[in-house]
């Protein structure tokens, strides 16, 4: 038995960098997605061309509506969820203690835990986000609240504990020994990671290591992670930290890694190189299955050993604005050779929905000075919130597109469903030529979309619903 939707599509198909996704754009306005009863697509593309079906044949006909894989968010807060907006009157550090830590502190009480990751999980499918890397609690009870209700709901999920061994007096209560945060991190990875299906390669549920950022922890804490990852690295798990994100002057993040550490560069404390003089003192945390929130501030040295780990990057830009951090240099970071993914940052990121951070993403690096100014192409955009994020997370080859094969996670947007949305898609200015005016098309739907146009989210061809973290 198969099953079709038929719609308007856009993906990026194939395997492209981001500088190649406007000639691996996709566009069939009358295009028809097929899948099978394992959920992997078996057609994509125009809805005259498909096969005929050699089994039964389901068909969802969605009229004018569009089909687009669904949104991957490589960077979000779970502790966060109730915390967006909140005002810390400065910037990151600041805002840290002000606000962020006695919030998180808040999921020690289970009951609280449990109600925040079913809101959680409730806001990821109303948004469209299908898979996201998600910065964890301290408490393993509301880890363990956070797995449960993803599992229920059918999304995927990559995600570790908190990881903090040391911290201002408002960190007090997230705190642990260095023993501790080894110990809770490793049974996370015996009981969560693959808990779903057992196999790393068909799971939802997948865990990462987490330290907070460099400040958060020591080098005993660093030395610990790195040979727990030695261990764990080969079984699937993940790596996710801040890097990079704040460069105030007046003691802001980066002088104080450097400073606290005695290190060149702020990366070499994850890179295993975090003794005085960046002397190595244990294993690393880089590799493909890292990614590095925010590397707004990098150096070419640390963008290159990034590179050439495989390391990726969850860019921010919501959050960046929010916290006055800066502007991550696109041309610079992505001409590295870095996988460039979206991160909404939930809750320094006010916007829980990837096509947001996507229109901020434009907007800044258009207005970056001189020579770094890029114009984004709708098609790089698409590529950043989808196939982008599916990279970082090393699982392009099961979802991030609709290529053939891949397990069909996609989003049903209606733009009647959200009359602004219809009315710049039915009135705005097209081109002559077919090209342009499917970019143009692209651009108005990843712009004007908002979260009531989002009427239906798959994953691996199941629906998800609100209801069903309930």
């Amino acid at each position: 038995m198969t099953t079709t939707h038929l719609g308007q599509i856009f993906h990026v198909a194939g395997r492209p960098d981001v500088a190649e996704a406007s000639e691996a754009l996709s566009w069939f306005p009358d295009g028809a997605l097929v899948y099978d009863t394992t959920g992997r697509i078996v057609y994509c593309g125009h809805r005259d061309g498909r096969p005929a079906p050699t089994t039964p044949e389901t068909v969802h006909d969605h009229g004018d509506a569009f089909l687009i894989p669904g949104f991957v968010d490589t960077h979000i807060h779970f502790p966060q969820t109730y915390s967006v907006d909140a005002y810390g009157g400065g910037q990151l550090l600041e805002w840290l203690e002000s606000c962020i830590f006695p919030a998180e502190a808040r999921l020690a009480d289970p009951d609280f835990a449990r109600q925040i990751a079913r809101d959680f999980v409730a806001r990821r499918i109303a948004v469209g986000t299908t898979a996201a890397m998600v910065f964890g609690s301290a408490f393993p009870p509301a880890q363990d609240a956070l797995f449960d209700e993803t599992r229920r709901a059918g999304l995927r999920l990559v995600s570790g504990r908190g990881i903090q061994t040391v911290g201002g007096p408002s960190a007090g209560p997230l705190l642990t020994s260095e023993r501790q945060a080894i110990e809770l991190t490793a049974d996370e990875i015996d009981r969560w990671h693959a808990a779903d299906s057992g196999d790393v390669g068909s799971a939802l549920l997948h865990v990462a290591i987490v330290p907070r950022f460099s400040l958060s922890v020591t080098t005993e804490t660093l030395a610990g992670l790195g040979e727990l990852y030695d261990d764990v690295r080969a079984r699937g798990v993940y790596v996710h930290t801040h890097l990079n994100e704040d460069n105030s002057p007046d003691n802001g993040e980066i002088d104080q890694v450097k400073r606290s550490y005695r290190v060149d560069a702020y990366l070499d404390t994850y890179d295993g190189r975090f003794l005085p003089g960046s002397r190595v003192g244990g294993a690393g945390l880089l590799g493909r299955r890292t990614v590095m929130a925010h590397a707004v501030h990098c150096t070419d040295r640390e963008l290159a050993r990034m590179a050439e780990t495989g390391t990726s990057i969850a860019h921010c830009p919501v959050s960046q604005l929010f916290l006055g951090s800066g502007t991550m240099p696109w041309r610079r970071t992505v001409a590295a050779g870095l996988t460039v993914a979206a991160g909404t940052d939930v809750g320094a990121g006010d916007e829980w929905l990837i096509s947001r951070v996507l229109s901020d993403a434009f907007k800044v690096h258009l207005s970056e000075p001189g020579d770094a100014s890029a114009v984004m192409h709708p098609a790089e955009m698409l590529f950043t919130g989808t196939l982008a994020g599916a990279r970082a997370l090393d699982m392009e080859d099961r979802f991030g597109n609709f290529d053939v094969g891949k397990e069909a996670d996609f989003l049903v947007i209606d733009p009647h469903a959200w009359p602004p949305l219809e009315m710049i898609l039915r009135q705005g200015i097209r081109a002559d030529d077919d090209e342009t005016a499917r970019d143009q098309t692209l651009f108005a739907l990843l712009m004007g979309l908002r979260e009531p146009a989002i009427t239906e989210v798959h994953v691996r061809g199941r629906r998800v619903t609100s209801a069903d973290s309930n």
